[in-house]
C-alpha cells in the first residue's frame, strides 16, 4: 500500500495524468503481485508519473534518486515518496543493498536500465551500454524482472497522449545458477529486447 505521502501526490497528479495527457496503460495483467523490480526505458524526467499511476494506489514505486537530489530542498519530500539515494557511476554497492532488501520485501522497484534521460532522436545503436542494476537487483533478490515501456514524455508541451505499456517478466530460472555477471549481462539483454518490443508496440 501507498505511503500517505505517495498517495496524496498520486491523488494530485492522476486527474491530470488521466485527463489532458490521456495517459493509457496495458498489460497491468502482467504484474506480479508480490515484490519485483520494475524497469522501462528513460525519456523525461516525468518518466514515474506514467510508469507509477496505473499502480496506484494499490503499489508504491521506490526509485532510487541520484545522492545530490538528498542534497537539496527536495530531500524531504523525495523521503517521504519511497526514494533511496545512489551514487550514479560509482557503482553504488549500498544502493544495490537497499534495493535487493526492499524487493525481498515485497517492494516495487522501478530502474532505468539507460541510466539517464536519453537524448531526443538519439538512434538506438548510439546509445550507451545499459546498466545491469535492475537484472542484478532482481537476480540476487530472488524476483521477477518486468519490463515497461513508456511513451509522449518527451514532449510534455502537446499534452499527451501519454503511454505505457508493461510485459511479461523476463526469463531468469535458467541464470541463477550462473556466475552473477554473466546472468546480469544476459539477463539485461533479455530485458532490453523485451522493452524495444513494447516501445514499438506503444
Amino acid at each position: 500500500m501507498a505511503s500517505p505521502f505517495y498517495f496524496v501526490l498520486g491523488a494530485l497528479s492522476y486527474p491530470l495524468v488521466k485527463g489532458p495527457m490521456r495517459l493509457h496503460a496495458k498489460g497491468l495483467e502482467n504484474l506480479p503481485r508480490g515484490g519485483y523490480v520494475l524497469s522501462a526505458n528513460h525519456v523525461s524526467n516525468f518518466d514515474p508519473w506514467p510508469l507509477g499511476l496505473p499502480l496506484w494506489p494499490r503499489r508504491q514505486l521506490r526509485f532510487m534518486a541520484k545522492v545530490e537530489l538528498f542534497r537539496s530542498p527536495l530531500w524531504p519530500i523525495l523521503k517521504a515518496g519511497g526514494a533511496f539515494s545512489v551514487r550514479r557511476g560509482e557503482g553504488d554497492e549500498e544502493a544495490m543493498r537497499t534495493a535487493i532488501e526492499l524487493a525481498r520485501d515485497g517492494e516495487v522497484v522501478a530502474m532505468f536500465p539507460e541510466g539517464t534521460r536519453r537524448e531526443k532522436g538519439l538512434v538506438k545503436k548510439f546509445e550507451a551500454r545499459p546498466h545491469t542494476g535492475a537484472a542484478r537487483v532482481a537476480l540476487a533478490a530472488g524476483v521477477p524482472l518486468v519490463p515497461a515501456a513508456i511513451g509522449g514524455t518527451d514532449n510534455l508541451t502537446r499534452l499527451g497522449p501519454l503511454r505505457v505499456a508493461y510485459g511479461s517478466p523476463v526469463e531468469l530460472d535458467d541464470l541463477r545458477d550462473q556466475e552473477p555477471r554473466e546472468a546480469a549481462r544476459v539477463a539485461t539483454e533479455r530485458l532490453m529486447n523485451s522493452i524495444g518490443e513494447l516501445e514499438r508496440g506503444l
